[in-house]
């Protein structure tokens, strides 16, 4: 009797996409990715199988003319439309595993399943970390930017000339100074700890930016900025009184409310039209490398930052998808599956603006 069969190419390629979307979503910024103008994480999925290509991704700012009224002639009074480009160079990256004969299936497909687990919590792990670094980087200038860990005084000083309505040093916008080690000098641990009062002023100033900073929007059509904190400045902002009663006096009690109270359960926090996310590594990613912001404010107080994010604010940029490989060793005994993919992460930029975000820095000492 004959019987239909999934042709390999297609088993392959449902299983490189099922894998791509689940360890996207592992990583903990998966309801922010995807491919439309309206995600904070913009990605790209151009398939050039070469390491070191460019993927352009387009950014088109806001009309800013009046346009005309009534009979008047809108031919010559036109407004040129400004738009830019933010390069992502690509990368090779790969990892794997050795399934041994007592364990390994018959199939490619699923042989690749055995070491599936691991491999996908590492890409989660990796994916995570290049987007906490590239919202960190520090753009010097066009669409250049550079590692923070990595940068130098002048690169830290040419983004603060350039951002100055995108940088918030502590909790107060005189804080500010177009000299990078300055600005984190000011900033206290008295007075420049993470509060609801300094968040919202983050927002007035992705509000207020020029180039605007675009909300991000969900599916019920409401618009937030979304913040995203280490553990420390997360902890700093549920201790805020402010907080606090706003999660006691207006959080849902109906149904489940309680199972989503941030009081009693950890979660998101929102007010004041901010979602502030924890992603605990950003205080370790932050802190390592040959500059970090251990000891960089006032009194040699550490330094965290806090990403809030419109739109477009990182760019990940996909050559090849992750695409399983496999090999056979130790006379046959031990099969090895592994995973690559042709990629890159980048804060978006141009003009030596970084695009989608404001950068706050606040006053977080570990503890005790």
């Amino acid at each position: 009797m004959a019987e239909t069969q999934l042709a390999s190419a297609s088993v392959r390629q449902r299983w490189i996409s099922e894998f791509l979307a689940e360890y996207v979503r592992q990583s903990g910024f998966a309801p922010y990715m995807g491919r439309g103008p309206n995600r904070i994480i913009s990605t790209r999925y151009e398939l050039q199988n070469e390491a070191g290509k460019t993927i352009n991704i387009p950014l088109i700012t806001r009309l800013k003319g009046t346009g005309v009224t009534g009979s008047q002639v809108l031919e010559g009074a036109e407004e040129d439309l400004a738009n830019y480009n933010c390069a992502i160079s690509v990368e090779w990256r790969r990892h794997g595993v050795l399934v041994p004969k007592s364990t390994q299936y018959k199939t490619e497909i699923d042989m690749a399943n055995a070491g599936r687990e691991a491999l996908k919590v590492w890409e989660a792990e990796q994916m995570r970390d290049d987007v906490i670094r590239a919202m960190a980087q520090v753009v010097t200038t066009g669409d250049t930017t550079v590692n923070l860990a990595s940068s130098a005084a002048a690169d830290r000083n040419a983004w603060a000339a350039a951002n100055a309505d995108r940088l918030l040093f502590g909790a107060v916008k005189s804080n500010y100074s177009a000299t990078f080690a300055t600005a984190l000098g000011n900033v206290d641990t008295s007075n420049d700890k993470c509060t609801v009062a300094t968040m919202s002023l983050a927002r007035r100033m992705a509000r207020q930016a020029d180039p605007h900073i675009r909300p991000y929007r969900t599916e019920e059509g409401r618009e937030y900025y979304v913040a995203f904190h280490g553990g420390r400045t997360f902890r700093d902002l549920k201790a805020d009184t402010v907080m606090t009663q706003a999660n006691r006096e207006a959080r849902a009690r109906e149904g489940n409310g309680m199972d989503r109270n941030p009081l009693f359960q950890d979660g998101d926090l929102i007010y004041d039209g901010l979602i502030h996310r924890e992603v605990p590594e950003i205080d370790d990613i932050v802190s390592t490398g040959s500059y970090n912001l251990d000891g960089k404010g006032n009194s040699s107080a550490d330094v965290r930052p806090i990403f809030v994010c419109g739109v477009q604010s990182v760019g990940v940029a996909w050559g090849q998808e992750p695409t399983p490989r496999q090999q056979t060793t130790d006379y046959d005994f031990r099969q090895g599956v592994a995973i690559e993919e042709l990629l890159g992460v980048k804060k978006m930029a141009f003009n030596g603006k970084q695009h989608g975000m404001v950068t706050v820095f606040c006053a977080a000492a570990a503890d005790s």
